[in-house]
């Protein structure tokens, strides 16, 4: 029966591989957009009116959208996105998202490729409000593979 019941998706990590080791750089609280679709094709077929033929193109990968609790020092993902914004400095980065069991063993991984960050943003600076402020870092990258 192990491995019956799905997984929670709320235990998980993020690595930045290639960019940054450090702790408070892996702790995100969601991220969104592992998912992937084909491009299609119409082709309509000579004598044939009934329907037109749908082809497979090519894989679709959206932007991974990572979010958390705002840094204010030592991030070397702030720095890298920096790096990109302001000095555009673009260094692919290698990605590894890991849901982990109870135990906080992995079940199962994503290794994202190529990424580089397309926006970074932080919520809205509001006195009349009690809400942590939440950077937003949205990531174009080529593809990934499941693990």
């Amino acid at each position: 029966m192990e491995g019956y019941y799905p997984p929670v998706s709320f235990h998980f990590k993020v690595e930045f591989t290639n960019v940054s080791n450090a702790e408070n750089d892996s702790r995100f609280q969601s991220v969104t957009g592992l998912s992937v679709e084909f491009d299609t094709e119409t082709f309509k077929e000579g004598g044939e009116n009934r329907f037109e033929h749908v082809l497979p193109v090519r894989t679709k990968y959206p932007d991974l959208v990572l979010k958390r609790g705002f840094l204010t020092k030592d991030s070397k993902v702030f720095e890298w996105c920096q790096n990109a914004f302001q000095r555009q400095v673009f260094v692919g980065a290698t990605l590894l998202v890991t849901l982990l069991n109870e135990q906080h063993e992995p079940i199962k991984s994503w290794n994202i490729v190529n990424a580089w960050p397309r926006r970074w943003s932080v919520t809205d600076l509001n006195a009349e409000s009690n809400t942590v402020v939440i950077e937003t870092l949205e990531l174009r990258y080529n593809y990934f593979t499941l693990n």
